[in-house]
């Protein structure tokens, strides 16, 4: 996930650091993904070395944090420290567990494209890596934002579900301003920045906070709130754009994310009973 991660972790964004979720989560022009491979054979000794500092370091802050799903995912996609992920290999077990597929792309993609690749069971996954001098500051996501973020959570079927499900709303709204800004909000507060009650303490599992050691440092600062998942709460609640979230709403279980789509689905085929974005 973009931003940066000074020593201290209250310090506020600089204004390109994050994406502009609330104009467009996947702000950058969209390359089709038929004619565009991960080109492993690319990468040099400084991008593996890269993964591997990453990857050390966000394992070790995920101790005794991350959601069990989360552990379990990145169990069966057995990552390792010292190669950047094939995406040929992982698509191998996604397909087996969970019929997904990560689909290289050189950018990050826009939302009505990116719904439509939910819809299909694919994720646009950046194949470029973040270079060691921007380590800790990416304006735009990257490889192991992408893959080490999103992907273990790809194979647990629940989950798999929920973001099909909210591909196919999200490619029905394609045209619906309104609906995106909504849309880009239950998905950036659940699978971006979502939190989920596991043994009486929130545990992570969005791809934007497993992937960033600021933001793991910023969610679980005692002053940070965490309140309870209301998906009418989180529809209302813009994203900062400059700072790290005020605020990461906190599932009860996981059922409760798999039936905030068909609340979602149901609000927009309604759309009177929503307030203004």
């Amino acid at each position: 996930m973009a931003g940066t991660e000074g020593k201290n972790h209250l310090q506020p964004r600089k204004p390109q650091a994050r994406l502009r979720q609330e104009s467009g989560f996947f702000c950058a022009q969209y390359h089709s993904a038929a004619m565009f491979e991960q080109a492993y054979d690319q990468y040099t000794t400084q991008d593996q070395l890269v993964w591997k500092v990453l990857f050390d370091r966000q394992t070790a802050l995920l101790h005794k944090r991350a959601a069990a799903a989360f552990g379990a995912g990145l169990a069966r996609l057995d990552f390792q420290r010292n190669a950047i992920p094939r995406f040929e290999a992982v698509n191998e077990q996604l397909q087996r567990l969970t019929s997904w597929e990560l689909v290289a792309v050189p950018a990050a993609v826009d939302d009505a494209a990116f719904f439509a690749a939910l819809a299909e069971r694919k994720f646009p996954a950046v194949t470029q890596l973040r270079p060691m001098e921007h380590f800790d500051f990416v304006q735009t996501p990257d490889l192991f934002h992408d893959v080490f973020g999103h992907a273990p959570l790809l194979t647990d079927p629940a989950f798999a579900d929920f973001l099909h499900f909210l591909g196919i709303v999200g490619r029905q709204h394609r045209h619906d301003a309104p609906a995106l800004v909504r849309l880009r909000r239950l998905y950036g507060f659940t699978v971006q920045f979502g939190l989920v009650q596991e043994d009486g303490k929130p545990r992570i599992y969005g791809a934007g906070l497993v992937s960033s050691a600021g933001e793991i440092h910023h969610c679980v600062h005692d002053e940070t709130a965490r309140p309870a998942f209301e998906l009418a709460t989180v529809l209302a609640t813009p994203y900062s754009e400059e700072r790290f979230q005020e605020q990461y709403f906190v599932l009860n279980s996981w059922e409760q994310l798999t039936a905030s789509v068909a609340e979602m689905a149901a609000l927009l085929a309604d759309s009177w009973q929503l307030k203004p974005a």
